[in-house]
């Protein structure tokens, strides 16, 4: 019998190369819902290749478009994820991989009606890990992180605990500024920024590389998924992005997980827990040995990449990250937009963190739903009002 496939972000980089899996083995999957935002013509292909039964699309003139367009196929599409009733659904693999806090609710609503949860969606787990955790275990609902560096910690910590680590490393590729002048930071464009040297992403994960805010909320993604001490992490500069996470025991062994720059090989192993067809996956032509000529490991430079300073921050495990996750989004938003320098990006968050109301906010440690948005806006709120304020 075909196993069920809910792909929450399906346009993404995640649900693209997932659907691009489940496409070669289409006798073993069936895709009964998608969702995604606002890519006309690239929700327009999938419903057309995949045929699924349902397709949440959450851009309002998007789904009207789409709705109106396939007004007489049996697919049913919905404009919120309210609107479709999953009481009596059960889906054997849900994806979930939309971008920022948006997935959140999503998230919470599949953990209850999937019995396993591949988890792309990092806002998900700074945010509201707790609210996940307890619920997966309620439903049964296995998690499986699928970002390269939490897939490689969750492989090379089974069955350890934290009285084992000495150290976990969490490698950066530096992104496109690790050589660049500093003195030439302050003219640093949108199209500098998402210009990735190792990966192929959206400009939002793109820009957080840059700046290595990404790994920031790895690192608090990490503390949050596994049942180690956040002093424990450290993040590395690794270029070529091979090398995705290093552990260091305290027997004296040291492990670290190697793959090419290709999400397909965690979402893989996830989809299949590590036993599949060789069909599935093209194995390099190259020698791999000589790939390990090379590898270089650099300290972080913090003088260019400031924002790895806003960790000590958040040595506890309280809702201070919900803070950092909505500031930063909208100061992406905000530079995207061309309203703030690249620079601004890490001064205003700091100036958000340091707020005189931010431990009323941070102080939370177990929010229900309700209580994270409203933390999310506060924190949404004051970083456009320090924004505001700077230029009037």
């Amino acid at each position: 019998m075909k196993k069920k496939i809910a792909i929450l972000g399906s346009t993404g980089s995640i649900g693209t190369t997932s659907l691009n899996i489940f496409k070669k083995n289409k006798n073993k999957f069936n895709i009964v819902l998608l969702a995604a935002n606002s890519n006309y013509s690239l929700i327009c292909k999938q419903i057309k290749i995949f045929k699924p039964q349902y397709y949440i699309i959450s851009n309002q003139l998007v789904f009207k478009k789409i709705k109106k367009r396939f007004k007489y196929k049996k697919i049913k599409i919905y404009n919120n994820f309210s609107d479709i009733n999953l009481k009596k659904k059960r889906f054997d693999i849900t994806i979930s991989s939309i971008v920022g806090i948006a997935g959140l609710s999503p998230t919470i609503k599949f953990v209850k009606c999937s019995k396993k949860i591949l988890l792309a969606n990092k806002e998900s787990i700074i945010c509201g890990w707790h609210l996940i955790k307890n619920l997966s275990k309620l439903h049964k609902t296995k998690i499986i992180p699928v970002d390269s560096e939490h897939f490689s910690i969750d492989q090379l910590t089974k069955n350890y605990k934290d009285k084992d680590i000495e150290k976990i490393y969490l490698t950066a590729s530096g992104g496109p500024f690790l050589n660049k002048s500093l003195n030439s930071f302050k003219s640093i464009k949108v199209s500098d920024a998402i210009k990735h040297p190792r990966w192929k992403m959206g400009k939002k994960i793109s820009i957080d590389s840059s700046n290595l805010m990404n790994k920031v909320l790895e690192t608090i993604e990490a503390y949050r998924l596994f049942p180690f001490k956040i002093d424990k992490y450290q993040i590395i500069i690794h270029p070529q992005s091979l090398i995705h996470a290093i552990v260091l025991f305290k027997n004296g062994q040291t492990k670290f997980l190697y793959h090419e720059t290709d999400m397909k090989i965690p979402i893989l192993n996830a989809i299949f827990e590590n036993n599949f067809d060789k069909k599935n996956f093209i194995y390099p032509k190259k020698d791999i040995l000589k790939k390990f000529e090379n590898l270089k490991f650099i300290k972080v430079d913090k003088k260019r990449f400031p924002i790895v300073t806003l960790l000590k921050k958040f040595s506890n495990n309280n809702s201070g990250p919900i803070i950092l996750n909505a500031s930063n989004e909208t100061l992406v938003s905000k530079f995207i937009e061309g309203k703030i320098s690249f620079k601004a990006i890490f001064f205003y968050l700091k100036s958000v963190l340091g707020h005189k109301h931010f431990k009323k906010y941070a102080i939370k440690r177990a929010p229900n739903i309700d209580e994270i948005y409203e933390i999310d806006k506060w924190a949404r709120t004051k970083t456009l009002e320090l924004i505001k304020r700077k230029f009037t």
